[in-house]
């Protein structure tokens, strides 16, 4: 008699190769539906994983409004702000295990909740969907509420829209990312693969994406936005086992960075884990606390100035 898990598994397979013979005949005689579907699919949040335990924050409550809908987050504590930003399909709370150590030395620590992720609402894509640019809006409209950025700590996908709110003006101290994702088109790439899809489709998915994000796809790259960035400090930690972003992705953004940058391996924490392992804490704390390098005090104070937009309330 079959197992559980090997009908479990033959229904998956079964689900896959519906789903490949679908794109397959999309793309040869209707590659718009195709598009429009895919685009759907991939716009839509999936549920917060199971194995995901971390303490709530707790802290102030705010909310904070974007083009009529509502971010929701907590402050915590006093003093130069940093932001933690998670990934796609997360929540805020995955990376409260920050919270305390970042309060403890000196810091006012801000978590919310990205669009359609956690207790935030949906954006203009309705629910349960939402892109990395709706996700910059999120957080740029968090820092218009309590100011320059000494710092964020983002993880994964959330990689993304920290770079585009500070290349459109926050000023930011430095940057901790967390098995950051690199780039839009690689992923489009993976699930076009497994979803089998057809040339026409994806052709007319990217351009379905850019204009729903106002960007062309090529450009939600994180290698783009770096060479923009301020030569600020930088420390990336990836697990080498990562199964869901690529180490070697972030080998590489350290390498091209255009200030100081320090890359943290660790063996085993996957691409979860290490967001409460205690020793990454340490480190992302120590690094966060650490004074600032000369000569960037004077730069990060002047783009502060040009920055009035993002004036702590």
């Amino acid at each position: 008699m079959p197992s559980l898990s090997s009908k479990k598994s033959t229904i998956v397979r079964a689900k896959v190769t519906a789903v490949r013979g679908a794109f397959g005949l999309a793309d040869r005689l209707a590659p718009s539906v195709g598009a429009r579907y895919a685009t759907r699919r991939w716009l839509t949040v999936p549920a917060v994983p199971a194995a995901v335990a971390a303490a709530p924050v707790d802290g102030d409550p705010f909310e904070v409004r974007v083009d009529g809908w509502t971010v929701r987050g907590t402050s915590v504590g006093t003093g130069p702000v940093v932001y933690l930003v998670h990934g796609w399909g997360g929540v805020g709370r995955q990376l409260s295990s920050f919270v305390d150590p970042l309060r403890r030395a000196g810091h006012r620590v801000v978590v919310f909740d990205g669009p359609s992720h956690g207790r935030s609402d949906p954006g203009a894509c309705g629910p349960r969907r939402t892109h990395g640019v709706e996700f910059a809006a999120a957080l740029g409209a968090v820092a218009e509420r309590f100011g320059p950025a000494h710092a964020i700590v983002a993880h994964s996908m959330g990689a993304l829209p920290s770079l585009m709110v500070h290349r459109d003006g926050l000023p930011v101290g430095r940057f901790v990312l967390l098995a950051p994702m690199r780039d839009l088109a690689s992923y489009l790439d993976r699930f076009g693969a497994v979803s089998g899809m057809g040339p026409r489709t994806r052709a007319l998915m990217d351009a379905r994406i850019a204009r729903l994000t106002g960007h062309p796809v090529a450009d939600l790259d994180v290698r783009r936005l770096a060479a923009g960035a301020a030569p600020v400090p930088l420390l990336v930690v990836h697990d080498r086992r990562d199964r869901e972003t690529h180490h070697g992705h972030s080998v590489e953004l350290v390498e091209t960075w255009p200030g100081p940058a320090t890359m943290l391996s660790t063996e085993g924490l996957g691409h979860r884990r290490l967001l409460a392992d205690p020793g990454v804490v340490r480190d992302v704390v120590a690094f966060v606390a650490a004074p600032e390098p000369a000569g960037h005090a004077e730069g990060h104070a002047a783009a502060a100035a040009r920055s009035a937009r993002y004036s702590s309330r």
